[in-house]
């Protein structure tokens, strides 16, 4: 699909991107270290299915960046992600053989940062399937609940004027 000055645009519309936005008590570049360093995703993660990064991991993600996750859904399992949009410290996003994006936007704000989280299966290779076996609504809670915890977080540490991310 193309707009009027023929640039192409993506053929999904935003009916098939669940999103969640959280004020975050932190600089966007603190919240995008984490989101930024895969060993740190299970700390956020408000799923229950994310358990710890692969050992051959990169430290730091950036556009391009393979990583795999040790996953649990009912029976254990790997995933391998990979980057695909990254603009430090406003945008990072992975996906894998599936398609469907994990996006997380910082906007920096008054105090802190606005941290949009969106599940993007429009552009996935079977969105129709994951339609059909709830997978909009089941990301559409996690990410309410993650970005609880990133918030808490965060909090935790203004709470203990540490500013740290551990």
């Amino acid at each position: 699909m193309a707009d009027g000055n023929g640039n192409h645009a993506t053929a999904h519309t935003d009916d098939r991107i669940e999103r969640g936005i959280r004020f975050v008590n932190a600089d966007p570049q603190t919240v995008f270290d984490l989101l930024a360093d895969p060993s740190r995703h299970p700390v956020i993660d408000g799923s229950g299915t994310v358990r710890a990064a692969s050992e051959d991991r990169p430290d730091r993600l950036a556009l391009g960046s393979k990583f795999g996750m040790s996953m649990k859904m009912g029976v254990p399992y790997s995933i391998t992600n990979e980057v695909v949009e990254f603009d430090e410290p406003n945008l990072i996003a992975w996906r894998h053989t599936g398609h469907h994006v994990w996006r997380y936007r910082l906007r920096p704000v008054d105090g802190g940062t606005e941290v949009t989280e969106e599940f993007d299966w429009g552009v996935a290779r079977v969105p129709l399937a994951l339609k059909l076996t709830g997978v909009p609504k089941r990301n559409a809670k996690a990410i309410e609940a993650t970005l609880d915890r990133l918030a808490a977080h965060f909090a935790a540490d203004a709470d203990t004027g540490t500013g740290s991310t551990e």
